[in-house]
């Protein structure tokens, strides 16, 4: 499991990564890992919000609008941003190009397929 070098590079900001897509999600949290941050998955909306429920230390949500499940990725970040207003936001999809009175205050919008550096320039910028 844990080596000593997973140790080093944590930093104590969790991001928790919404993507229905199993290799999407993947390579997402692979790419925020090797950034220096602590990744969780859900692969929907309900999962998402059950892991948000038990868990104090998730700072960033990155999820995809297009889901299974009863809520999409916009619905799920209106639900953060009413229940968790501190956790901030990222939004992608490669279908969807949302408006920004779609999405709740504090959203960053991203079209996929996004550069793995755009992901983390975004990522830091709201939690340097």
């Amino acid at each position: 499991m844990g080596n000593m070098h997973d140790v080093e590079k944590q930093s104590g900001h969790v991001v928790l990564v919404v993507e229905d897509e199993l290799l999407t999600r993947m390579e997402a949290v692979a790419v925020i890992e090797q950034a220096g941050y602590n990744v969780v998955e859900a692969c929907n909306a309900d999962e998402a919000i059950a892991i948000l429920e038990m868990r104090e230390d998730i700072l960033i949500v990155v999820t995809d609008i297009e889901m299974p499940g009863s809520m999409d990725g916009i619905k799920l970040a209106r639900a953060i941003r009413d229940r968790w207003p501190p956790v901030e936001l990222i939004v992608t999809s490669g279908r969807h190009r949302v408006l920004t009175d779609e999405l709740p205050l504090r959203v960053k919008f991203m079209p996929k397929p996004y550069a793995p550096e755009v992901l983390i320039t975004a990522i830091r910028t709201l939690h340097p």
